[in-house]
This record gives C-alpha cells, structure tokens and sequence, in this order.
C-alpha cells in the first residue's frame, strides 16, 4: 500500500504555533521560523518548486512572480482576507487557483475601528503619553484640560457597508451614533431598520454631512483614492476620518495637507499608503495630537490569526482533494 506524497506548501511568513503544527502534520510545509518578510528572488525561488504558495499581506505576489510559477504549482492560498497583493488576472491565466480567508477578522476589525472612532475625538492617546513621556509634570485634573468631543448623538458615515462595515455600525449605534452609509448597493431592509441607518447612493453629500467618517471598503481598482482631495475637502472642520481598511483608498497626501491646515479635526488611521513605510509628516503629525497611528493591527488578535490559518488549511485540503475550495477568490470586472 502506497502513502500519499503530502503536497509541498510554501508559508512566506511565521503563524501561530498551532496553524504551523497542523500544516506539518498535513503537509510537506516550508515554514519562516524567523519571520523574515522574503525577498522577490526568494518568492519566485519557491514557486519554480512547490504545490501550494500561502503568502500574506505582506509579499507581492504579482505578475513577474506568478509567470515564474512551475507547472506543479496550482493554489495560491493566502493568509489574508484581501488580495490586493496578488495578481489575481495573471494567476488565473496560468490556471492557479487564489484563496482567501474571509469571515474570521470581522469581529476584531470593527472592535478596532471603533476603539479608533473613541480615541481621536476623547483624545486617548495624547492623555496616555502625558503620564509616561513626563510623569511628574501631571499636575491633577482641570476642569479645561485635554476636552475633547463627545461622539454621542454625532452622525458616522460608513464608507463601505460590508460585513465589517455593518458590524461598525452596530457598534456605532450602541454608542449612541446616527449611522449612514454609502455603499455600491443598499444593505437588506432588515438590516437597515435595525441600524435605522440612512443610505447615500452619493459619497459627496454623505461626507459633507456627517461628523465621524469610518473607510471600511476593500482595495480595489476602483476604490484607490476613493477618497481623495476633493472628496477630503467636502469634509466638515469638526470631522474626524478613521481607516482600517487599506492605507490606498485615501489620498494620504491629501490628507496630510488638511490635517496640517486644521480643515478637519483629526484622523485615526490603522493603514498607510506605503507600508511598511509610514509617511515621517504622519508621525510629525501624531506627535502633535491630530492624528492617531497604529501598526496595521486591528486585525490582530490570536483567535483570528488561528481562524484565519484554519481557513488556509481547509482550502489547501478542498483543492488537493480535487475539490473546488470554499474560498475561491476570482479575477476583479
């Protein structure tokens, strides 16, 4: 009797210890125990031989690195939700198959956007570092320091009223917030009685109207630069923006520009345009208190992070069985 050869997967990055034990056990897997981000040499190296690519958010897997892809090479099953880092077009002309793991993140990205919609406004993070970058300097509390503005009874624009986008709103609402929300196409009835949420079929009257907007929309060809310096200019000089979404689908120019010009009243921003690399006039920015930046973590949770590796493993396991995967992502009309 024959043992079947366990298919040779590829992890461009390190997983939480139980996805990379159970990929082990199921596969022949390369793992990155050093979690060093690899190189574009070191992708098309591991495509010419192996099965299965699981890359991250991180590596650019685009047409150069797909066309070096060997004939063996079928699925690429990203550790991700979106993938806009994969050239979806080009993997499917070489007849590779792209996955993703939707579903698992929804919960944990609108915890943090909505911990972002309270910490630009209440002014957290500015409080925070007044007791640990000069401790002693604190001299109690004062009826006029660090206000900030209450975000009960405020109207939130939700730019993208998705799985993510929804459960924003609902957070939205526990707190006291009028909802609206533009969308490529209206939510279901039901839910937009729940949320007694206001549709705009126009982005430009619903930015010029609320107080607090929240980029919750995917990175699409046609959502780069969604918002851009017209559109950031129809803002109201008490708003606030907060994106957790991708750093391209705000002009982070422009964004800049009206920040340091005081014509809105601040950000929350858990993407850049350019990351790794955070813009410097960003950070100049923060420092300063009109802007709050984190490190792209709003996903970051170990329950997600094993939701999302499970996700990887059964598609790898559909597809291998000759199976079509759950998670099947198709090239972008």
């Amino acid at each position: 009797m024959t043992t079947k050869k366990k298919p040779k997967v590829y992890v461009t990055r390190k997983l939480p210890d139980a996805v990379e034990t159970r990929m082990r056990e199921l596969f022949d897997a390369e793992l990155n125990i050093d979690d060093r981000p690899r190189t574009k040499d070191e992708l098309i190296e591991a495509v010419r031989s192996v099965d299965v690519l699981v890359p991250t958010v991180t590596d650019r897997i685009d047409a150069e690195v797909i066309d070096e892809a060997g004939p063996q090479m079928k699925l690429i099953a990203s550790f991700s939700n979106g993938t806009d880092h994969i050239d979806v077009e080009a993997a499917a002309r070489r007849g590779i198959t792209v996955t993703n793991t939707p579903n698992v993140l929804t919960e944990d990205t609108a915890d943090m956007t909505m911990a972002l919609i309270l910490a630009v406004p209440r002014r957290l993070a500015e409080g925070a570092r007044v007791l640990t970058d000069n401790p002693g300097e604190w001299a109690g509390w004062s009826p006029t320091w660090m206000l900030g503005r209450r975000i009960h009874g405020k109207r939130i624009g939700i730019v993208g009223m998705g799985r993510i986008g929804t459960a924003v709103a609902r957070r939205a609402k526990a707190f006291g917030l009028s909802i609206h929300y533009h969308n490529r196409k209206r939510v279901n009835p039901a839910t937009e009685d729940e949320l007694e949420a206001t549709y705009w079929d126009s982005l430009d009257q619903m930015l010029a109207r609320v107080d607090i907007v929240s980029v919750n929309c995917p990175s699409t060809p046609a959502t780069y630069h969604l918002i851009s310096a017209r559109r950031l200019a129809l803002l109201q000089p008490t708003s606030y923006i907060v994106n957790t979404a991708r750093g391209d689908v705000i002009d982070e120019t422009a964004l800049i520009k009206i920040l340091r010009e005081g014509k809105i009243a601040g950000a929350g921003l858990d993407v850049f345009e350019n990351e790794p690399a955070v813009n410097p006039k960003l950070v100049k920015l923060a420092n300063e208190g009109k802007v709050v930046i984190l490190p792209h973590m709003s996903s970051a949770t170990l329950e997600g992070r094993i939701d999302m590796g499970d996700k990887v493993i059964i598609n790898i396991r559909t597809f291998i069985d000759g199976h079509r995967p759950p998670n099947r992502v198709l090239p972008f009309r």
